[in-house]
């Protein structure tokens, strides 16, 4: 019998790649979409993969969207086996200028969304004896980049939930795991980010470090590894009870993990500049 998965931000990039990926491996992806235009694309793969992906609206800042999109993977497969918190945005903008709207949505989508998806999945996993969580992090949760604050500390905040639940779990049967991905070749430039008007103006304070950081990382992005690296990395943390706790992918993130572990915190700091072309 197919393991059943429900994958959020299912629609576009990382979490299409894994959607796929997973669907073509035999499990049952229940893939989240947004808007009609996410559910198109899941329809269209779906056409080609069959009944191994059902679209099922989620939108993870909503408790109610949240519970029933749950509600309906139980409803139609009567189980659920594995969650992929993947749904996630990222804010430019600095702390001066970024506004309550902003960066509570930023931890709306990025933290709350991932309490929501779990606080509604785990029981039915708990009942069934196990399964599996994977919270989709960052190489930003263990750096910090300027600009990205509200981002980073997102995505500091995913890893603090994955290392406390995975302890809170544990007698349960259900692991969790954080996979954090570097920078990928996806539509995150286009589509995931959403910058602050004050912060990327001409003449804001933070221009000159806007021009010298926000170029790097659209490139890196936009010439990145194909994305179905990380929905590889997911799939082998599904498979493999012995996997690592938080699983970096990418350059970025394993690069980052390597001068974490060898450097001192200002070395460590400076390390990061000099990678991202930022004056020291």
């Amino acid at each position: 019998m197919s393991a059943v998965v429900l994958v959020s931000g299912a629609t576009s990039g990382m979490g299409l790649e894994t959607t796929l990926c997973l669907a073509r491996q035999g499990y049952r992806v229940f893939a989240g979409y947004r808007n009609d235009a996410g559910r198109r694309t899941l329809e269209d793969h779906a056409h080609e993969l069959g009944d191994r992906i059902i679209p099922v609206p989620l939108d993870v800042q909503e408790s109610i969207s949240v519970d029933r999109a749950v509600a309906s993977v139980l409803r139609t497969a009567g189980r659920l086996d594995v969650l992929v918190n993947n749904a996630g945005y990222g804010l430019v903008a600095s702390v001066e200028d970024g506004t309550d709207e902003e960066f509570i949505r930023q931890f709306d989508v990025n933290v709350f969304g991932v309490l929501r998806l779990c606080r509604a999945a785990i029981p039915a996993m708990r009942r069934s004896g196990g399964g599996v969580i994977v919270n989709v992090g960052s190489f930003l949760g263990h750096m910090g980049l300027p600009l990205l604050t509200h981002y980073n500390a997102s995505k500091y905040a995913v890893e603090g939930i994955t290392d406390s639940l995975r302890i809170e779990l544990r007698d349960f049967g259900i692991r969790v795991h954080t996979v954090a991905p570097g920078l990928f070749r996806t539509d995150f430039v286009r589509r995931g980010l959403a910058a602050n008007s004050s912060t990327t103006a001409a003449g804001s304070a933070y221009a000159v470090l806007a021009d010298q950081l926000l170029p790097a990382v659209a490139q890196r992005i936009n010439e990145g590894p194909d994305p179905a690296g990380v929905a590889e990395a997911i799939l082998q943390v599904i498979t493999n009870p012995a996997s690592p706790a938080r699983v970096p992918v990418g350059e970025e993130a394993v690069l980052g993990e390597t001068w974490k572990r060898s450097l001192d915190p200002a070395a460590f700091e400076r390390q990061v500049q000099a990678f991202f072309g930022l004056a020291g």
